[in-house]
């Protein structure tokens, strides 16, 4: 058989596993585990899912496994997969979560609730769907119809599996294990699958993330409220300093006004990559503001290229039932994505002196909580690789975003283990992931079996013309 007619076979296997009803039948039996890790009662569900699930079905095609504890207790436990075939062959790890968020059963409106699978069209209701179960259990498939299609039996490559059970808690522990598993998690490239496609009509691949940085303003200026009739004019009102204090950092149009919170200019190959997306248009997406943010860049440069500076929430006085007097405080919680090479170290000392250069001293500025920003560079063989790969099996050039706008735990894999990190998601962006009647689209995960199953085959045809990279001799935290 010849390559081309095996790669053909895999492709093949792949769509008949979901056309079949194989694929829905598997993640159903996974949608049916509770395993919500917001959840403290979770932790029996979560063990299950890994042990009870997922190890069983990467043994069937294998792997030896482990589940282990997380090195922080009071959280999910994690899994390592292996199969190695040779010491010479190229090594990929692979990465999901199992865990999921909250139920909110009594608030779907589609399907049958949250933990039972319903198909209606060509939509799959049911949570984690998209996030993640849908993701992983496509990537474990892909695997099984190239390894069905080998003559041989073999994937030509050597592949290890880290599933977790709180990512959607901020992944508490994952960094501390990886750290102390650095040996057995050694590999030359990270490929997994998280997070939406640009649109549901084209496969993407994201090479990082974003990151995040959540801190806090408040300003207390004294004890009790004071009725504005006696004390209006005579008293700073809080809420009025605060949200001035908000405006010199961030103007009415969305454009981040403290330079040391700016960004470095633009790579011109993450320029070229983003040249001519559009973001939004599927069904259920907000329509986007043309007018917002920083000047001069498209929407795509906004979001995947750029930092923003949100308000999530803003509170003074009592906004459910107000009185007439002039509230003792003010607090607004920000939230900040950026991109790599922007100084965050120093971000509440930043925004200190900022806001004490325009007269707000006295606005009290919180310790940040950050999640660091990743991003593979766009001209990486490892990149070149998958989007050639994936062009083949769509016969359509995927989308390179050169980063997710939003964020994951990419810079476990990024800087404590040392990987390239190739992502190539499964779901689209209105997908209610994290709401009510989460689904997956079947023709999304038709594809994405295919290309993933095309992906893998590839990986083994070129592994002796793959970069091999070796992690560092020590965590970089």
């Amino acid at each position: 058989m010849s390559d081309r007619a095996g790669r053909a076979r895999a492709l093949a296997g792949a769509a008949l596993h979901l056309d079949s009803g194989a694929f829905v039948q598997d993640l159903a039996r996974r949608v049916a585990v509770r395993t919500e890790s917001p959840d403290p009662a979770s932790g029996p569900a979560l063990h299950a899912y890994l042990a009870g699930e997922i190890g069983p079905a990467l043994a069937a095609l294998g792997f030896t496994n482990t589940v282990f504890a997380n090195p922080d207790a009071a959280f999910g436990p994690l899994l390592i997969a292996t199969r190695h075939e040779a010491e010479h062959l190229p090594t990929v790890l692979m990465y999901g979560h199992g865990d999921v968020v909250q139920g909110q059963d009594k608030s779907w409106t589609r399907g049958q609730g949250p933990w039972q699978l319903a198909q209606e069209g060509e939509r799959l209701y049911g949570r984690g769907t998209a996030d993640n179960k849908g993701q992983h259990s496509i990537n474990i498939a892909a695997l099984a119809q190239v390894l069905a299609a080998r003559p041989d039996g073999q994937l030509g490559f050597n592949v290890k599996w880290l599933m977790e059970t709180g990512e959607e808690t901020g992944s508490p522990g994952l960094a501390a294990f990886c750290a102390a598993h650095r040996a057995e998690l050694a590999a030359d490239v990270l490929i997994a699958s998280d997070g939406p496609r640009l649109s549901r009509h084209r496969a993407t691949v994201f090479l990082g993330s974003r990151g995040v940085a959540n801190f806090d303003l408040s300003l207390h200026l004294r004890h009790g409220a004071h009725h504005s009739g006696n004390w209006g004019g005579l008293l700073r009102n809080p809420g009025t300093v605060l949200a001035n204090a908000v405006a010199c950092l961030v103007d009415g149009r969305g454009r981040i006004l403290v330079n040391a919170l700016r960004p470095p200019p633009i790579p011109a190959n993450v320029r070229a990559a983003l040249q001519g997306l559009q973001f939004g248009g599927d069904e259920g997406d907000p329509a986007v503001d043309p007018d917002w943010g920083e000047p001069g860049l498209s929407p795509a440069e906004r979001v995947i290229a750029w930092n923003t500076l949100e308000v999530l929430a803003f509170k003074t006085g009592n906004p459910d039932k107000p009185i007439n007097a002039i509230p003792p405080s003010a607090r607004a919680h920000m939230h900040m994505r950026y991109v790599v090479g922007t100084d965050v170290a120093a971000l509440r000392q930043h925004v200190l002196d900022h806001l004490a250069a325009h007269g707000f001293a006295d606005v009290q500025v919180s310790e940040p909580v950050l999640m660091a920003a990743t991003r593979l560079d766009p001209d990486n063989a490892w990149v070149r690789f998958a989007l050639a790969s994936i062009e083949q099996s769509t016969g359509q050039a995927p989308v390179l975003l050169p980063n997710l706008g939003g964020s994951l735990p990419n810079e476990v894999f990024a800087d404590i283990l040392g990987l390239p990190t190739v992502w190539v998601p499964h779901s689209y962006a209105a997908c209610s992931q994290h709401a009510p009647d989460e689904h997956l689209l079947l023709p999304v995960a038709r594809e994405a079996l295919q290309l993933m199953a095309g992906l893998f085959w590839d990986l083994g045809d070129q592994a002796a013309t793959l970069p091999r990279r070796k992690p560092p001799s020590r965590p970089v935290h």
